[in-house]
């Protein structure tokens, strides 16, 4: 088990060994997930801007609205789990 300590203004430092474990350097991001009791750690190794063209579509797409529709179904689920 490695542990490390909260500071005064909630920032933590992740331990030289869990950053070996996930292969993470300095300015990379990562994302806390909640999961019941628990949060998991997962690096963000890749944007949205990667994937583009990666999946083929038939016509032009709206991407504000698409963005939009993102946006309020992430809300919808937000408010559900904290319930």
């Amino acid at each position: 088990m490695t542990i490390s300590k909260v500071g005064r203004r909630g920032q933590i430092t992740l331990p030289k060994e869990v950053r070996h474990w996930l292969n993470l350097r300095e300015g990379d991001r990562v994302a806390f997930i909640r999961r019941g009791g628990e949060v998991i750690l997962q690096p963000l190794t890749r944007t949205l801007l990667d994937l583009r063209g990666s999946v083929p579509v038939s016509e032009p797409q709206d991407f504000m609205a698409i963005r939009r529709q993102v946006i309020e179904s992430h809300a919808r689920e937000v408010a559900q789990s904290d319930e």
